[in-house]
């Protein structure tokens, strides 16, 4: 899959999307390196608190079918006019399975751009730091 494809891919989720408050639809796909492609959309709640992005729903989904470390790309789209950028939530929640893991982020014209998650999130807290020295 071509990293076009997957920004397509999750374009498609775009109207899955439960955002009855902010009106703001963001859509995810991540892919494992086996490719296989889990989709995600944002679903917002009344207690906003209770709200999920949509790279959590994606990552929560292929976790939940056994996925864990083999994550290679993720990408988040919105309607927007700038590139749709996860939140801290989800750059932490993606750090902890995948610290190596491409981001690509689009705008609503389909335009994206990629790097990796470690510029978005350069010094990332995970499981690796929770080791202690001789245990």
């Amino acid at each position: 899959m071509t990293d076009k494809e997957l920004v397509e891919r999750a374009f498609t989720m775009l109207e899955r999307s439960y955002v009855p408050y902010s009106g703001f639809p963001v859509g995810a796909a991540i892919e494992c390196a086996d490719g296989t492609v889990f989709t995600g959309c944002n679903v917002e709640n009344a207690a906003y608190g209770s709200s999920i992005c949509a790279e959590r729903t994606a990552l929560v989904k292929a976790v939940s079918e056994g996925h864990r470390d083999d994550f290679v790309r993720i990408a988040v789209v919105g309607n927007s006019k700038d590139y749709c950028w996860p939140c801290g939530a989800c750059r932490q929640m993606l750090y902890e399975f995948a610290p190596g893991l491409t981001v690509l982020v689009a705008r609503g014209d389909h335009d994206f751009v990629t790097l990796p998650l470690h510029d978005l999130m350069p010094h990332g807290f995970g499981p690796k730091d929770l080791e202690q020295e001789g245990g």
